[in-house]
């Protein structure tokens, strides 16, 4: 199910326990329910399914906020106070991103969707440097606590994003160094084709 203006998918990192999210009625009558919870999952959920679903209970509480929507300017989407229960880092690795195909060099015009994409493809390549397959580094960047930004979409023709990517998830040094990378056998991963 895509994500909504009615609600449905919002996966988003922040909407913890306590959260408060407004959401537009659009019919009489409309009905209400909640679920998809994720115990973690990095901003985009770049795996598609990479976040780490998890049962739970949900305590709902609902006002009704006639015209709500209309007052305060937001007539098509939901707004969303995150709860006081999330991820907080202060020390972070961060890639960039910009709106080119790397296969072409061609610009693709404030795409903002392909500098993420982009910015993702360059942490993943950086974390098979300390031992990472791919794939086990495009799991951990779904599943981690990664903060995904629109860093500029002013300076046309290239959108720029950027994943930060916590240094306080490892249980190693993963800044840059003269050193240079440590690698460890971080296991294996199969991937059946």
């Amino acid at each position: 199910m895509p994500a909504r203006e009615n609600g449905g998918n919002h996966d988003i990192k922040n909407f913890t326990r306590g959260s408060r999210v407004f959401y537009p009625v659009h019919v009489p009558g409309a009905l209400f329910s909640g679920g998809d919870l994720h115990f973690s999952q990095g901003d985009g959920e770049i795996t598609f399914c990479g976040a780490i679903e998890m049962g739970g209970f949900i305590d709902f509480h609902v006002d009704l906020i006639k015209g709500g929507m209309q007052t305060y300017g937001v007539t098509t989407n939901p707004i969303l106070m995150p709860g006081n229960v999330e991820p907080r880092y202060s020390e972070f690795v961060t890639f960039i991103g910009i709106g080119v195909d790397h296969g072409s060099d061609t610009q693709l015009y404030n795409d903002a969707t392909a500098a993420y994409r982009n910015a993702c493809l360059n942490a993943v390549e950086y974390l098979t440097k300390f031992g990472y397959s791919g794939a086990q580094a495009y799991l951990l960047l779904g599943a981690a606590p990664i903060e995904g930004r629109v860093s500029g979409v002013v300076d046309i023709p290239n959108a720029c994003c950027s994943l930060y990517l916590p240094t306080a998830i490892f249980d190693f040094d993963i800044r840059p160094s003269a050193s240079g990378p440590v690698s460890a056998d971080r296991g294996s991963c199969a991937v059946s084709s």
